[in-house]
């Protein structure tokens, strides 16, 4: 295959995440743009539980049960010309690894504000992943059919805290009950916003042309004299829209609307297909990998378990880097150095999924894994020793020991406890000293969720008990009869986790600092890569 027909249908993709603070909007959005991008016919919303409608992107029932997002889901749309590929993610944060995991795989992010709340913790610690990355942020603005804070301060809030630069794209025309719609400060247009219509066509906003028009002092003389202060304000204290600030993460276009209505939706798109970039080239430690080239590359970023409960089933998320998928395509597994074949790769629309015939860079792949993928690891048509940029597990937080109701399901929640441990969803290390399991998280409600998976999942009824663990640690050595001396002396304090590696409980930080004082040898890590193996 040619360069060409490739780097065209790169060139027309964009591949993005939603990030957001719980309760921001996010989920809302999702479904708004994939109602735009003619993915979906009607929004289902977390609200209206007794109808039986739920985000088409929350698939899992504790998802349906709580109204939250707590797993990762790929939606693909067209619009305007552009491929889409979204990502939602768990906006709670106790679930920041995952939504970790997925940043690494996009080129682009939506940061939804609540107009109401402004810049909340979990906004705080998203955007400060995306700058890892220099990840391009457009923000949006959400809820201003509500009533909520002032403009300029919210503008004023996201630039002190998030160190960004804010570039007004959109203004609000007044708020709540008096939200009249929004100024377009580029095309000089005012957009009409009518509350109640849930309509996604080309012609459902009536368009103002210009702050002069009649018809804005005519049927809103008040928020006609506000708008215009305001824009005269905001064009002599903001700047003004530049590409290459936005491409390298240090401005963010912002827009304000009401994703519940519809309302500045399209709009979003519309800057996605225009500014936002197609996939760009990546480390992968040896060279750059350009999304252009020939041989197909890709990394895994996720693995989820039991996406179709009936044949509990594995999916690994891949994102394609460089070169054209096809069915049956063979690739060389890094990590494991030996060659495995695509045959039956698939495309998502939240859970629902359909054979993919055709991919190319930005794309996401999903492929049915037997425990040979891990999170982290690289495929390699051309059987090129690449390792793309690995993914972080961080040391939990919280520790906790699973407790069976029924001794006779041991086998199944050990099962449960490994699969659930090697998608991301908790940690799970296996004591050295009596092979019992001990779950970690960062926060209570990671034990919530695989208490609720483990039910529905795969049939086992558990409880979680506070585990007298308060720190863990990876630990690796440089002289390997230093590593059999060290399991001499802290035999139940020795763990392994999902992928082998030699993890270090203590019951307490200053028994860590005492450790490492007395061990100087010892290395004691507290992230490791997704797919590495540390000892």
């Amino acid at each position: 295959m040619s360069e060409g027909p490739i780097a065209e249908q790169v060139r027309q993709r964009r591949t993005f995440a939603i990030i957001a603070h719980p309760d921001a909007g996010k989920t809302t959005l999702t479904e708004k743009l994939l109602l735009f991008g003619g993915a979906i016919q009607m929004a289902g919303t977390v609200k209206a539980r007794k109808s039986g409608r739920h985000a088409t992107s929350d698939w899992m029932e504790v998802e349906k049960q709580r109204g939250i997002s707590v797993a990762s889901s790929v939606m693909q749309f067209q619009w305007g010309g552009c491929t889409f590929n979204l990502l939602d993610t768990p906006g709670h944060k106790d679930f920041s690894e995952d939504t970790y995991r997925v940043l690494t795989a996009v080129d682009c992010a939506i940061m939804v504000v609540d107009a109401a709340k402004g810049v909340e913790e979990q906004t705080i610690k998203l955007l400060q992943v995306c700058r890892l990355r220099d990840t391009p942020i457009i923000t949006f603005v959400n809820k201003m059919d509500r009533e909520v804070r002032e403009p300029i301060e919210l503008l004023d809030e996201i630039e002190s805290i998030l160190k960004i630069q804010c570039a007004p794209v959109t203004w609000p025309v007044g708020m709540g009950k008096r939200f009249r719609g929004v100024y377009h400060m580029q095309r000089d247009e005012i957009l009409r916003f009518r509350a109640g219509e849930e309509r996604a066509g080309d012609d459902d906003v009536q368009v103002l042309h210009g702050l002069d028009d009649p018809v804005l002092d005519r049927e809103f003389p008040d928020e006609a004299t506000q708008l215009r202060n305001d824009v005269e304000l905001v064009r002599a204290a903001s700047g003004t829209f530049e590409l290459d600030a936005f491409l390298a993460g240090r401005q963010t276009p912002v827009f304000f609307g009401s994703g519940i209505n519809n309302f500045g939706v399209r709009e979003i798109l519309g800057a996605l297909a225009e500014w936002a970039p197609p996939p760009q080239s990546r480390p992968a430690r040896v060279r750059r990998v350009e999304p252009t080239e020939p041989a197909f590359t890709a990394f895994v970023f996720k693995i989820q378990a039991n996406m179709d409960p009936q044949h509990r089933d594995r999916i690994a998320f891949v994102r394609v880097c460089s070169g054209r998928y096809h069915p049956g395509i063979k690739v060389r597994h890094v990590r494991l150095g030996r060659e495995m074949k695509i045959a039956n790769a698939v495309t998502f629309m939240a859970n629902e999924r359909s054979r993919m015939e055709d991919a190319v860079a930005g794309d996401i792949l999903g492929i049915h894994n037997h425990g040979q993928l891990q999170i982290g690891d690289t495929l390699s048509e051309s059987g090129e020793a690449l390792g793309f940029e690995g993914i972080p597990y961080f040391a939990p937080e919280l520790f906790s020991l699973p407790r069976l109701r029924d001794p006779m399901k041991t086998k199944p929640l050990q099962k449960g406890l490994r699969e659930l441990g090697e998608e991301g969803a908790v940690q799970v290390f296996e004591s050295l000293m009596d092979s019992s399991l001990l779950i970690g998280g960062v926060g209570q409600l990671q034990f919530e969720v695989v208490q609720a998976r483990l039910r529905t999942e795969y049939g086992v009824d558990a409880s979680f008990e506070r585990a007298g663990i308060t720190a863990a640690r990876w630990i690796t050595f440089d002289d390997p009869a230093q590593l059999k001396e060290f399991e001499r002396a802290y035999p139940s304090r020795l763990a392994r986790d999902v992928d082998g590696n030699l993890v270090y409980l203590v019951d307490s930080r200053h028994t860590l600092a005492v450790t490492m004082e007395r061990w100087p040898k010892v290395h004691f890590h507290e992230t490791r890569e997704h797919g590495q193996r540390l000892s």
